[in-house]
Formats: C-alpha cells, structure tokens, sequence
C-alpha cells in the first residue's frame, strides 16, 4: 500500500511538472535569456554591425550623466502617476455600475467597453490621431459648436501626454472593468443583505463591504497597470514618436531610439537593466505597502 501511495505521488508530481514545463520553458527562453544577454551586452560597445568591444560598466557610468535619459524617467513617472489612478478609478467606477445595470443590458455594455481592448493598439492611436487633428478633428469641429479655441492636442508640449494618456486609457478601461466585476460578482450577497439592515447601503456599502474585499484584485491591477505604463511604447511611437519638443520621451521610446536609430545596442541595453530595476524595485515596494497595511 505504501508503494502504491509513493508511486501515485510520484506520478501527481510528474504530471504537474509536465504542466509546468511549457511555462517554464517558455519564461526561460522568452524572459530570463534575453535578460542575461542583455546584461551581458550593456558591459559592451556594440552597434549591431561589428564585433562588441567590452567596456565593462562604462555604459552605466555614461547614463549616471545623461540628462535626456534622467528626463524620459521623469516622463514616465509623469505618465504613471497620471494614468495609473485614473485607470484605477475609473474601471472600478464602470464596475459598480454595471454591476448594477439590468441582465438584458449588461452584454451589450460589455461589448461596448470591451471593443477598444480587442482593436489593436497601432489602429487605435491612428484612430485618435483623426480625432485629435488640429485643424479637421472631430473634437476640434465639436468644440466650434461651444465657440471654444481650437487646442494643438498632439502638436502642444503641455497636452501630448496628456492626450496619449486618454487614449491608452479608452483602450485599457474595458479590460480592467471586466476584472473588477468578475470580482465583485464574486462577493456573497448575504453580506450587503446584512448590511442593508443595519442601515449601510450605498456608499457605505461600498466603503465597507465591496471596497475591502476587492483589495487582492485592486493590488493585482495596480501592479500590473503600472508596470504597463513603465512599458507604455506603441501608441507614443506611432502618434508622437517622443515630441514635440521631447515632452512625450517616455523611457522605453528613449531606449528603443539609441538602440535602433543611433545603433548603440550596449549603451541601449544598459538603460534596459536599469528601468528593469525600477519597474522591480517599485513593483517590490508596493507589495510591501499592501502586505504592511493587510
């Protein structure tokens, strides 16, 4: 019996590792190589083209100074601290209230706040570069029925990131909103019955009842959504390319730049580890928080 009993383990526990193996395959050829390779690359001076030229740290040494570099961070940051908790609020926002919308209703909402998520996200800044059009935009042309100025939008250093922000928020707020219902579908019902005779409904409820019980969903999407706005790319290199006048130089547009326009791979590869670093150690800090507040 005891031989049958390992033996059905052993098998458990091949069986579980053959699920796994996939996975960890593909972390590894996809994710932990080239993170090695280009650490190894950063202590180089390498243009594609010719052999490396080994430098040691001297690329890290060049970035400690690089004022451009410094300033595509605090772009980031910039973008980050704008979208992240309007991408947080909002999605919960939308959530409640589907939540609260008729059956017969919810698909056709879903469907509408989802359609944005499933458009790729090239087509959706070519979409939007439409709308924001100085002079024939849509929402130009709407503002002329107020007598509003027309606004540069993407052509204005104080209102590009701005209006990329809304943009990859009208892609994202779908998304998240689903996570955030699937939650809150999630929560017993018997606890807002309880509530509701106690006089709590509402905000209240909301405050004490479905706020609390969504934190591992909430720390999950705002782990994710800003190590997403750290990475943001696609949308600012197809409507902005970084300008005007620099003030959409995000950090993986910069790094993207000296790697493929001015073919420094080493000194490109360096800034890589480096805003890996940061996206780790913010990533760690609020994990922390959260663990410390529950």
């Amino acid at each position: 019996m005891k031989l049958k009993g390992l033996r059905s383990k052993r098998n458990e526990a091949l069986t579980a590792y053959g699920f796994l193996l996939p996975n960890l395959l593909g972390l590894t050829v996809f994710i932990f190589v080239p993170m090695v390779y280009a650490f190894y690359v950063s202590l180089h001076d390498w243009n594609a083209l010719s052999p490396k030229v080994f430098i040691g740290f001297d690329n890290y040494k060049r970035l400690a100074s690089d004022k451009d570099w410094w300033n595509s961070v605090y772009k980031t940051f910039i973008f980050t601290i704008i979208y992240v908790p309007m991408l947080f609020a909002g999605s919960l926002f939308l959530a409640v209230i589907m939540n609260s919308i008729k059956q017969k209703f919810v698909g056709i909402a879903r469907t509408m706040f989802l359609l944005p998520f499933a458009i790729t996200s090239v087509i959706s800044a070519v979409i939007w570069m439409f709308l924001y059009d100085p002079r024939n935009g849509f929402i130009n042309q709407f503002l002329d029925l107020f007598g509003l100025p027309h606004q540069q939008f993407l052509g204005s250093t104080s209102q590009a990131l701005v209006s990329v922000i809304i943009v990859i928020l009208w892609i994202n707020l779908g998304y998240n909103m689903m996570i955030f219902l699937a939650a809150i579908k999630e929560i017993p019902g018997d606890y807002y019955e309880a509530a509701s005779i106690d006089g709590a409904t509402g905000w209240k409820a909301f405050w004490h009842i479905t706020l609390p019980l969504l934190r591992p969903t909430s720390v999950f999407i705002l782990v994710v959504t800003t190590i997403g706005s750290f990475q943001v790319f696609d949308q600012i290199m197809v409507m902005t390319k970084g300008g005007p006048a620099n003030s959409t130089m995000v950090s993986v547009l910069y790094i993207y730049k000296q790697a493929f326009e001015f073919l420094n791979m080493g000194y490109a590869s360096a800034l890589a580890v480096v805003l890996f670093l940061i996206i780790f150690v913010l990533s760690l800090a609020q994990l922390r928080l959260y663990a410390k507040k529950d």
